[in-house]
């Protein structure tokens, strides 16, 4: 078993954390029952969001009997401190503890610290003091804001994207957390999906001592392929370099991640789909995105303003507008019986 120890945190857990986005798309029911079977087979790092819409009532109703097992991290996107109280409160209610194991800022445009004026840190801090929080963390897509929070020695956990295809700028936060003993969770582990070998991601991630990976689970065959890893992770052999190998060549550089931070989109374009479709078709079967509904999301690119208000959104400096044609231009061609 692989395991994991997040910087000064002294949580120690496998390297299978369960990301609790998807369960929002999923019943109440399947998924406590996805949640349940995660905590039975040995996963016991849960992350969600109070902007998942109901992630956190479904881990504190599936959860809430084995609260004193498991460690639960969750963020808020508060941009005052009364806002931060309101999300905190809300977040221990839904969750059905009293406390959060690591309370964490949710991609902010800047690195909260003590007298920036918005008494956010503040904020944290007393709900700290309180016991009403025990770690203190900070997600973001952003490498400035990823830098300044390192440097600035006042967070104990980073929540930052890292798979096998990062960049040497990605690698270097990396090191660094582990240079300034910096617990670091790994989201976008499987890049939104466009990675499809999930023992490859495991693999890549477990070279980093460091790095706790949480894992988007949404059906029960996902999170089968995780439980799997507990007892038997997978290894970097050659077949799975020769596996990374391909797929950085194929996907690193200028791609759509999915983080959806450019939504939404004042034309109505799901763009964080549509900017990736090229991808998805080449990763995936293509019927499932040929659908009537995914030709319409697609239709809608021939719709948009080209205002920019994507572009200056995207946390990866993309010209979305451009991946967006391209995508449209690539998806029009499948349609027409033109292969990729």
């Amino acid at each position: 078993m692989s395991q994991v120890t997040l910087g000064t945190t002294n949580i120690t857990v496998n390297k299978n954390g369960f990301g609790a986005l998807p369960v929002q798309r999923v019943s109440m029911e399947d998924a406590g029952e996805l949640l349940k079977k995660a905590f039975d087979n040995g996963i016991t790092f849960f992350d969600t969001a109070r902007a998942y819409t109901d992630s956190e009532e479904k881990i504190g109703r599936a959860l809430h009997p084995v609260r004193d097992q498991i460690y639960i991290a969750t963020k808020t996107a508060a941009k005052t401190a009364e806002g931060f109280w309101k999300d905190l409160e809300t977040s221990l209610s839904l969750l059905q503890t009293d406390y959060i194991d690591i309370y964490q800022f949710h991609n902010p445009p800047f690195c909260p610290k003590p007298g920036d004026g918005t008494g956010l840190y503040e904020a944290m801090e007393e709900a700290k003091a309180q016991g009403k929080v025990r770690h203190i963390g900070i997600t973001n897509h952003r490498l400035a804001v990823a830098q300044e929070a390192i440097d600035s020695g006042l967070y104990e956990v980073l929540q930052f994207p890292f798979c096998y295809l990062a960049s040497p700028k990605d690698l270097a936060i990396v090191q660094q957390c582990k240079e300034k003993n910096m617990g670091f969770i790994a989201m976008k582990a499987l890049s939104g999906g466009i990675i499809t070998n999930s023992a490859a991601a495991y693999a890549y991630l477990d070279q980093f001592d460091h790095v706790l990976p949480i894992w988007g689970v949404q059906r029960e065959k996902e999170l089968d392929e995780f439980i799997s890893y507990v007892d038997n992770p997978p290894v970097m052999t050659e077949e799975i370099k020769a596996i990374i190998d391909h797929d950085r060549k194929e996907l690193a550089g200028n791609f759509c991640r999915g983080c959806g931070y450019c939504m939404p989109c004042p034309a109505g374009i799901e763009i964080n789909t549509c900017a990736r479709m090229s991808l998805m078709i080449r990763r995936a079967p293509v019927a499932a995105q040929l659908t009537p509904e995914s030709q319409e999301k697609m239709r809608r690119i021939e719709e948009c303003l080209h205002c920019g208000q994507c572009s200056s959104k995207c946390p990866y400096n993309l010209d979305t507008p451009r991946l967006l044609e391209e995508n449209y231009k690539d998806y029009v061609e499948i349609l027409n019986g033109k292969p990729l």
